[in-house]
């Protein structure tokens, strides 16, 4: 067992940063009272955290090729602790929120490296079930966060969701230190533009400017989507707000552009997206991650404000989408991953638009929690159909010097989605609850009260109605608070379906080589917010599946060309910016496809 024990050193970081993408859920109300925090505050507790990770992925995955990986993981898992630490001890929601983005910065770190350690760790076989077991812990963390989240706050308090942190990070660090080969960034093998190397041998620079632009970019719409439903779409906050956005986005077409035309390294090579499938990927799954779990930390505010649920039943009533996500990637993973990508992404996300559908046809002023588990599980389904082969499709779709930048750039999206759907959606479910409110009289101030519902204080908004008029105050509350659900899953299931109609129609199969062989390249990859993933059945190796973002050893993958990377610089522009992982270690795969290694040293 000892060979193991790098898996679990990678798996250990793995499962703190994706279990804090859920486990906060079902602390927001405890966090909404202790620091007196608005809705936009809420929003922000989790929306800081993803959007550094968005912002920060592929910039995180340069910095790592350059300064190496094992490096590069133990100062994100040492950022991410202290980071946590600062969490609990927030005195306010501004401190928590400044904290939440340094954790972000510190997984993003994790997140890009993970793959590498993988792979300069574990050869052959070992690989792909190394792979298959990392997504099976990434998966899992996304399930238990609800429930270990709900037991901390109740039994303890919500500080401790981040306190928790703490121990784990300090046995990975010390594991990794101890188990983890150091690998020697300036031996690697010459990479090509987008990884890290120039084609002369030196370094190439990281794309700060870039990173900075999309960062302004990202953080300004979103701090303009949350901020506008409080003060006006037309304020002049909100239009310097957009303005700054626009501004930052042409600025960001600029850098890159300008970036790639000299030959260095752009932090995304904006010509990829003039590929139809390559765009309709990076649709699909900026569409998924907002459409199905965009709508959580709201349910989850109903479930304990409105209908008095603890936050262990909370928890509990949010773990169908997360469990049967999981499920699916895991019994089917290594199946999915042999149909043609748009199927599983594209049904997967008509499938989460059908659950969202179930979800709205079951939200009523008297429902129970009960009326969330069918929506929920076929949610679920869809996640677990689309995740494991997201950055699989998206690699396989460009050439293979290109793969690690392919695949962070859909964890990038994924990210985004996320961050841009909790502000859209609070906007959403704000504006409508607070007409809703307006209707009867009942409620003296109802933006106010549409504010105070989105908090988590529903109990507040009852207690401020007259003494004669606290039933009915209470029966609207219950009815606002589900009028403004129904919308938000109707937008949910409006993106979803949108998103799988893009991938339905776009995406087309890669390319075949000369020798008649189908362009592939599985990938490994990070799930994000809640989604379980696929199985990575490794060519030439049939037990690398597993529940995480798709694991895989595609041994002898050919790129668009039809000639096939060398081992080494195949491992890493698999693992540039974290988004994927090949493997070219065998003599051949399943399919007869000659390996990377003999081709290249026929090149040679």
């Amino acid at each position: 067992m000892r060979k193991w024990w790098p898996l679990t050193a990678v798996c250990l970081g793995a499962f703190i940063l994706l279990v804090d993408v859920t486990i906060v859920n079902v602390a927001l109300p405890s966090m909404a009272d202790d620091l007196d925090a608005s809705f936009s505050s809420l929003q922000w507790v989790i929306d800081a955290y993803a959007l550094a990770l968005a912002a920060l992925l592929l910039a995180s995955g340069s910095l790592a090729d350059r300064f190496g990986h094992r490096r590069f993981y133990i100062y994100g898992l040492g950022v991410f602790g202290l980071a946590s630490l600062v969490c609990g001890l927030a005195p306010n929601a501004e401190v928590l929120i400044a904290a939440r983005v340094v954790q972000g910065a510190g997984g993003a770190a994790m997140f890009a490296t993970a793959p590498a350690l993988l792979l300069t760790s574990y050869q052959g076989r070992d690989r792909g079930t190394a792979f298959g077991v990392w997504g099976a812990a990434n998966g899992a963390a996304a399930a238990a966060g609800p429930l270990l989240g709900g037991l901390l706050t109740e039994h303890f308090s919500w500080p401790t969701i981040f306190w928790v942190n703490l121990p784990i990070a300090a046995v990975a660090i010390a594991m990794t230190l101890r188990v983890v080969r150091a690998d020697q960034p300036a031996d690697q093998p010459v990479g090509s533009p987008g990884h890290g190397a120039r084609p002369g041998g030196t370094p190439a620079r990281v794309d700060i400017p870039g990173a900075t632009a999309f960062t302004v970019a990202a953080a300004t719409l979103t701090y303009g989507l949350i901020r506008g439903g409080e003060v006006g779409w037309t304020s002049a906050e909100i239009l310097a707000t957009f303005a700054v956005t626009a501004l930052a986005l042409v600025a960001f077409v600029v850098i890159e552009h300008r970036t790639a035309r000299r030959g260095g390294a752009p932090m995304l090579d904006l010509a990829l997206l003039r590929r139809p499938s390559f765009a309709a990927l990076m649709s699909g799954a900026l569409l998924l991650q907002g459409g199905a779990f965009g709508c959580l930390v709201l349910v989850s505010l109903w479930l304990q404000s409105v209908l008095g649920l603890s936050p262990v039943g909370a928890g509990l009533a949010l773990t169908p989408m997360a469990g049967a996500s999981f499920l699916v990637a895991a019994v089917a993973g290594r199946h999915i991953q042999r149909l043609a990508p748009r199927l599983p992404i594209g049904v997967g996300l008509l499938f989460v638009a059908a659950g969202m559908l179930l979800l709205r046809a079951g939200m009523t002023a008297d429902a129970g929690q009960t009326a969330l588990m069918g929506g929920l599980v076929v949610a679920g389904i869809g996640v677990g159909l689309a995740t494991p082969v997201l950055v699989s499709a998206a690699t396989s779709t460009v050439p293979q010097r290109q793969a690690g930048m392919a695949g962070g750039a859909v964890n990038t999206f994924r990210q985004l989605g996320m961050t841009l759907a909790i502000a859209v959606l609070g906007t959403v479910f704000t504006s409508r609850t607070a007409t809703a409110l307006a209707g009867p009289g009942t409620v003296p101030d109802p933006d106010k009260g549409a504010s105070a519902l989105a908090a988590g204080q529903a109990q507040h908004v009852m207690d401020a109605a007259p003494s004669g008029h606290r039933d009915a105050a209470h029966q609207l509350v219950r009815e606002a608070f589900a009028t403004g659900l129904d919308r938000v899953f109707l937008v949910s299931a409006l993106a979803a379906a949108v998103g799988g109609l893009i991938v339905l129609a776009l995406v087309r199969p890669p390319r075949r080589s000369a020798a008649g062989g189908a362009v592939t390249v599985r990938a490994a990859a990070v799930p994000g917010h809640g989604g379980s993933a696929g199985g990575g059945e490794g060519a030439g190796d049939g037990d690398g599946d597993g529940a995480g973002d798709g694991a895989s050893d595609p041994d002898g993958a050919r790129d668009r060309d039809g000639a096939s990377d060398s081992d080494s610089a195949g491992d890493r522009d698999g693992v540039a910016h974290g988004g994927s992982a090949s493997d070219s270690d065998s003599a051949s795969d399943r399919d007869g496809v000659r390996t990377a290694a003999a081709a290249g040293r026929r090149r040679a």
